[in-house]
């Protein structure tokens, strides 16, 4: 083979190399996370200087980073562009999508009284309040169904930082079908026959210096 060749084929396969790279490093918004999209508890607890993992992009003093899908309406574009700011990566249309798919994830485990799901996605207070009412359903001999419907509206309410920790709230309203049963499979609470729509407040965590892209949830709110 001619050496001229032999190039030739380097580049080839160094341009595949590059293509397969870009492809798979990008997020299409139609798979499904490989993983728990929201949580490593320990992200947000671990969230002091000593954190200092660096496989995110931080922004320089000094730097602005890019902010065109942050609403100019939306009371929190300044708690946005700060998050945006200490990570480079963070994407606000990817984190509403991410917290939606989270939303689903979380109500169905409760449900299900599924902990081991729970545990990685939740903060050390939210996972406890969450396994005391799955404890006290099991306790009284009482199953959970609750089938979303769907989810009619996801918006960032608020948006911070404090120190490398990023918090996000967001407010996401549901149809629900919600109804708990005793021992013999009668209804005690909700009705299998009715959708109901439901308004919650879950705040997100994620420490900007962490290797880990997932966020925690950290508290919840149900005003109605």
């Amino acid at each position: 083979m001619k050496f001229i060749d032999i190039i030739i084929l380097a580049m080839i396969a160094a341009f595949l190399v590059f293509r397969l790279r870009n492809v798979l490093g990008k997020r299409t918004g139609n798979e499904r996370p490989p993983q728990n999209p929201y949580g490593n508890s320990e992200d947000a607890a671990n969230a002091g200087p000593e954190a200092n993992d660096d496989g995110n992009v931080v922004a320089l003093p000094g730097q602005t980073i890019a902010d065109d899908d942050i609403p100019d309406d939306t009371p929190a574009r300044d708690g946005l562009k700060a998050i945006r700011n200490a990570d480079s990566n963070f994407s606000v249309e990817d984190f509403v999508e991410g917290s939606r798919y989270a939303f689903d994830m979380i109500v169905t485990s409760f449900a299900n009284g599924d902990r081991e799901t729970l545990r990685p996605l939740l903060s050390d207070e939210v996972y406890e309040n969450f396994a005391g009412a799955i404890d006290s359903r099991e306790a009284n001999e009482e199953t959970m169904e609750m089938t979303l419907v769907g989810i009619r509206e996801s918006e960032i309410l608020e948006a911070s930082m404090d120190g490398r920790v990023a918090f996000v709230t967001v407010k996401i309203v549901t149809e629900q079908i919600e109804v708990v049963r005793d021992k013999e499979g009668e209804p005690v609470s909700g009705d299998p026959s009715k959708v109901s729509t439901v308004t919650d407040i879950w705040t997100f965590a994620r420490n900007t210096r962490s290797r880990n892209p997932n966020w925690t949830l950290v508290a919840t709110e149900a005003p109605n």
